[in-house]
């Protein structure tokens, strides 16, 4: 398939769907594929796409997916891939979907929330309509869109101010084998109020090695004082394409740790963009990334200092076997008045093969507010 061949079948998996309930959302979802058919997918003559190709994605005919259909989706098939004590809280996604009977809440302060965000679109669509709606409006690039027109479902959590969760909460995403290529676009808000704290810890992993796509998109919003440890775990499987992005917006004096950890799939490409809206933010990147073969990796990060005062650091590690590629592209961006700023990035790799290849570029630069 070409990328205009693609670009045409999720057009038309769009058209032939199940419209959204609710008006606003329904046209939410219209702009956004109107969006995605307009710039179609990236190629490699696109500035932040050059060194990528997605021509695996290409010769996959996938499918909007949805359904929760799937071999081995039982409690003894998930324990490879739990972290932490059964006490910790744990929603588990199945192809997409939210899956109680195997998901766990175990501790909640009052007034929080966990749990599936469409099931909160019914039961508290005022409370996550605002997010929902500056979130679409920011999907500029064609994954952001595509995801902002098919999301079914992901997390929504929600910590009051002060509150603090005392243990982590993992959110597992897992695709069963299908006999057919499909695509799964999970669509996750983490809201943390004034001076609250959380671990989360983001994990994708496999059943089977069929072919599929996994568009996530992570919108976090940090209250002033707010503290967010963030981990996400990259552990598709061996025929998957996973474009996963992270995107947060910080107030004053919050402070996010992220870090991605990726061994699995055919072509993952992990973009965080944060935004450090105002002063004595702190944003805290870091990943490894460890493949072989002809896996590809793409580590695309942007942090925009806008606010003085602010600080940034970036750090990632790969260590690359066989024919696999890498990318890492970071990038600073600080904007006037931003006096103060304090950014570095630093990224190290270890090549196992004459065969393997990385790419890097960081830069930093002043940009006038347009």
């Amino acid at each position: 398939m070409t990328h205009r061949t693609t670009r045409d079948a999720f057009l038309a998996a769009f058209a032939s769907g199940k419209p959204a309930a609710r008006p606003w959302l329904r046209e939410q979802r219209r702009h956004a594929i109107a969006r995605f058919a307009e710039r179609g997918l990236p190629t490699t003559r696109d500035e932040e796409w050059k060194y990528t190709s997605l021509a695996p994605l290409a010769a996959m005919p996938a499918r909007p997916g949805g359904r929760r259909r799937g071999r081995g989706a039982d409690p003894e098939a998930l324990a490879p891939f739990l972290i932490g004590p059964a006490s910790w809280n744990r929603l588990v996604f199945l192809n997409g979907r939210y899956v109680a009977k195997l998901s766990t809440v175990r501790w909640l302060p009052a007034g929080g929330h966990v749990g599936s965000l469409a099931e909160a679109l019914i039961t508290d669509a005022e409370a996550v309509r605002p997010y929902l709606t500056a979130g679409a409006e920011e999907s500029g690039d064609a994954f952001g869109a595509l995801n902002a027109a098919f999301w079914a479902d992901g997390a929504f959590i929600r910590v009051p101010a002060g509150a603090s969760v005392e243990e982590p909460t993992q959110l597992l995403f897992l695709a069963t084998a299908r006999e057919a290529p499909h695509a799964e676009h999970s669509r996750s808000l983490v809201v943390l109020e004034r001076d609250s704290r959380l671990a989360l810890v983001e994990s994708y992993v496999a059943l089977g090695a069929s072919a599929y796509l996994t568009n996530a998109m992570t919108e976090v919003v940090l209250r002033p004082g707010a503290d967010l440890d963030h981990h996400r775990i990259v552990l598709e499987g061996r025929g998957a394409v996973h474009l996963g992005q992270t995107r947060v917006r910080e107030e004053r004096d919050s402070h996010l740790a992220s870090c991605t950890v990726a061994f699995g799939g055919r072509l993952v490409r992990n973009e965080v963009g944060a935004i450090l809206g105002a002063e004595g933010a702190e944003c805290r990147l870091s990943g490894l990334f460890v493949v072989g073969g002809d896996q590809h990796v793409d580590i695309h990060t942007v942090i925009d200092h806008v606010a003085p005062r602010a600080t940034s650091r970036q750090l990632y590690k790969g260590v690359l076997d066989g024919t696999a590629r890498g990318v890492f592209s970071g990038r600073v961006v600080v904007r006037p008045g931003a006096n103060g700023t304090d950014a570095h990035q630093t990224n190290k790799n270890l090549l196992l093969s004459d065969g393997s290849r990385w790419t890097a570029s960081l830069s930093s630069r002043s940009s006038r507010t347009t």
